[in-house]
């Protein structure tokens, strides 16, 4: 609905866009709660929220030059993105707002953050916690991205030939931490919100049918998307509580899906580009079609570990390579390399880091020094399923 509200009031009415969206879904919980959910509700909200913004624009008087005839097509009650009058190049109003977000007078970082807010739907905790920055920093960033995009009057138009390709890599990296906060959230009861995970696969299935995306970098995160996917319903049980890959029953894994994520990593081994997404999908096939948790390619995957390090030295890369060389190489070792990090600015606040070492120092022996580090990540989580998964761990310690 934000993406085709900004299509429809221009991107200078992005602001508008996200409120009015907000200030709608509220209206719907008021009135349904007591009228009843309509026949039509994805057409209730598009049309209430379109004619809020329209009410919003008049009172200030500047209908006439934003709208420059865009709305008089418009038909009531017609839902965003999957009727006739929204189709476009693309065929997907959120996935092209992904194209026209990444507008080349915004960095990297503030394309990025802007997506996951508008298209993404993420609050700005949720942002933070994926790029282990505090709010401030990151709502911030958000305000200077927009001011941007209005001072640069951007219009809602696709990006033509190679500036498409230029900011494929953008869009591309929102769709990788979409799914990411799908498969283990931040926030919240839930681990797993399979409804941004199945946004993110859609979309990138999108990108890829599309001429601009046919390359081995898309089809890699398609892969790995589709792989890690395929896990999603042994992640919890029936309670909620999170299930540790080691447990899951293996047999609940879709197959399906994992096919066809194989089929697309086989894909994009064509060409010489080796991305951070091909050897995440390597490391997602290897543990897909393990037939158990011991007879897993361990040294396979520290092995890619070692290549993501050269290509993407990022904290939570460093983190899991350390838990990959335990796997591989033993207690010890892994111990080691986690410790190496325990005081890095970005992961010691990070409560992973510290569940991490509190495993290894439990099968290590060293249970005083287990119980605190999981003491320690229970301060720095808010997930409700991580805390309970850590006052179980706390409570086998005694």
């Amino acid at each position: 609905m934000v993406s085709s509200l900004t299509r429809l009031f221009g991107v200078e009415n992005l602001e508008l866009a996200e409120d009015v969206v907000q200030e709608t879904l509220v209206k719907a919980l008021q009135q349904w709660s007591y009228r009843g959910v309509p026949e039509n509700p994805e057409g209730w909200l598009w049309q209430a929220a379109k004619n809020h913004a329209l009410d919003v624009l008049r009172r200030e008087s500047r209908l006439r030059k934003i709208l420059a005839g865009r709305v008089e097509s418009m038909e009531p009650e017609q839902a965003p993105v999957k009727e006739d009058a929204f189709e476009h190049p693309l065929g997907d109003d959120q996935l092209s707002m992904m194209f026209i977000g990444c507008h080349p007078c915004l960095s990297r970082e503030s394309q990025v953050t802007l997506l996951l807010k508008t298209v993404g739907g993420f609050s700005v905790t949720e942002i933070a916690r994926a790029f282990l920055l505090p709010d401030a920093t990151i709502a911030q960033r958000l305000v200077r991205a927009k001011n941007k995009l209005r001072a640069e009057e951007v219009r809602f138009e696709l990006p033509h030939g190679g500036e498409l390709t230029h900011r494929l890599g953008a869009v591309l990296d929102v769709l990788y931490l979409i799914f990411n906060e799908g498969y283990e959230s931040h926030l919240g009861e839930r681990l797993v919100r399979k409804d941004l995970c199945e946004e993110a696969i859609h979309l990138c299935r999108l990108v890829s049918e599309h001429p601009v995306g046919k390359t081995p970098k898309v089809y890699a995160l398609l892969a790995l998307m589709l792989l890690q996917a395929s896990r999603l319903n042994s992640r919890m049980d029936s309670n909620g509580d999170i299930i540790l890959l080691e447990e899951q029953n293996r047999a609940a894994w879709d197959q399906d899906m994992i096919k066809t994520g194989l089929y697309y990593l086989g894909l994009s081994a064509e060409g010489d580009e080796l991305t951070h997404f091909h050897l995440e999908a390597g490391i997602a096939a290897k543990h897909a079609v393990a037939k158990d948790y011991k007879s897993t390619d361990w040294n396979g995957i520290l092995e890619d570990y070692e290549a993501l390090l050269q290509i993407s030295p990022t904290p939570v890369v460093m983190l899991n390579y350390a838990v990959a060389v335990a796997l591989a190489h033993g207690t010890k070792a892994g111990l080691q390399e986690l410790l190496k990090l325990k005081d890095h600015p970005l992961l010691k606040t990070y409560h992973l880091l510290h569940a991490a070492l509190g495993e290894l120092h439990e099968r290590n022996g060293e249970l005083n020094l287990a119980s605190e580090s999981y003491r320690e990540a229970l301060t720095l989580t808010a997930h409700k399923a991580g805390r309970r998964l850590l006052e179980r761990k706390l409570a086998r310690l005694g």
